[in-house]
């Protein structure tokens, strides 16, 4: 029996499929009945009702499992819910860990983020880069920081654990959906009037799901890996978005600094306006778009053999889910009218898983 957390997810929801596809037996631990609908719909897993924030529950979901992927975590370029994200991302992960010491579990793959791995100007970023802890981080850069220390601890203490580190995910069954998968919906209806040139490190879910099995087969206890496909800038993401969509791209091409003052002035009026609705684009998220990251998957490459696919497959598999499920119309399709001029929506903005 696997355990997968956050199975209602980008990644959980398709590394679920995986797995049923080769043969296990999967349980997955929902908050509460329905949550993880449509993610799970139809699929032939066990399900435990409870949050990765409650020891009781978690510990009840990993009884019995021969390894764990705990993929959930609140994931967050706003500086605001802090204390929320602590609580889901570092405090659940050590519960997990701590129920999967308890039961005798073989190995558990945490899902790390990019935006925990530190940087080195002029190269790209290794497993081996510290994080600075003195930046201007976002309280999910922090709690990830953290779920790598309880990681760390964890595997002092005998577990075998293994860090399977994320970049920004494109794909299909994406049922939140995602930051980005929301920008290629956006995009798909017309509704992107402007970008922010930048560039990232993008990971094909297909991908970190093929990551994340090889961690849990080859990975060495206590260890983590860069998983990504490939860099991409936002003007290479939005010609990937024009040739799938069938849609031009959007003329206006903002500057960063002026976005990120944009989006510095925005906080407080959103944070009173929407205050439960996560933002399109954040200073954080500019800051991830300039900074154009690089990371060194090599040590993937050599000691899993992983082997990246294309971000331009990714993408058609993302927009081709969601045409499946009606949320775009299928390429080639006859779209109607744009509406006036003066209707706008959101700018692209992307953050690190």
């Amino acid at each position: 029996m696997i355990l997968v957390t956050g199975a209602s997810g980008h990644l959980g929801a398709n590394l679920v499929r995986r797995l049923l596809a080769d043969g296990h037996e999967v349980r997955v631990l929902v908050r509460a009945p329905g949550t993880a609908a449509p993610a799970l719909a139809g699929l032939p897993v066990r399900r435990t009702v409870g949050d990765v924030r409650d020891p009781a529950a978690v510990e009840a979901a990993v009884e019995g499992c021969e390894s764990v992927y705990h993929c959930a975590a609140r994931v967050s370029t706003s500086a605001r819910g802090s204390r929320d994200i602590h609580a889901v991302n570092v405090l659940g992960t050590r519960n997990v860990l701590d129920a999967a010491r308890r039961h005798g579990v073989r190995r558990v793959v945490v899902t790390g983020s990019f935006s925990a791995t530190g940087s080195t100007p002029g190269r790209a970023s290794t497993e081996r880069d510290l994080h600075y802890p003195s930046g201007p981080h976002t309280p999910y850069t922090r709690s990830k920081v953290l779920v790598e220390h309880e990681c760390c601890k964890a595997a002092a203490q005998g577990l075998d654990v293994v860090v399977a580190v994320s970049t920004a995910i494109i794909g299909p069954h994406d049922y939140v959906p995602s930051r980005m998968g929301r920008v290629l919906l956006d995009f798909a209806h017309g509704r992107l009037f402007a970008y922010v040139p930048g560039g990232f490190e993008f990971v094909s879910v297909q991908d970190l799901v093929q990551g994340h099995l090889l961690a849990m087969e080859r990975g060495l206890p206590g260890h983590k890996y860069l998983l990504s496909t490939e860099f991409r800038t936002v003007d290479q993401m939005m010609d990937l978005y024009a040739q799938v969509t069938g849609r031009r791209k959007p003329r206006l091409r903002m500057p960063a600094p002026a976005m990120g003052v944009l989006a510095r002035l925005a906080e407080g009026p959103r944070s009173v306006l929407t205050p439960h609705r996560e933002a399109r684009f954040t200073p954080a998220a500019v800051r991830f778009l300039r900074s154009e990251r690089r990371a060194d998957c090599s040590l993937g490459r050599e000691v899993l053999g992983y082997r990246p696919t294309d971000i331009a497959t990714a993408v058609e598999q993302a927009y081709r889910c969601f045409a499946n499920r009606g949320l775009v119309e299928p390429r080639g399709a006859a779209r109607p009218a744009r509406g006036p001029a003066g209707r706008r929506g959101p700018v692209v903005g992307a953050g690190p898983r």
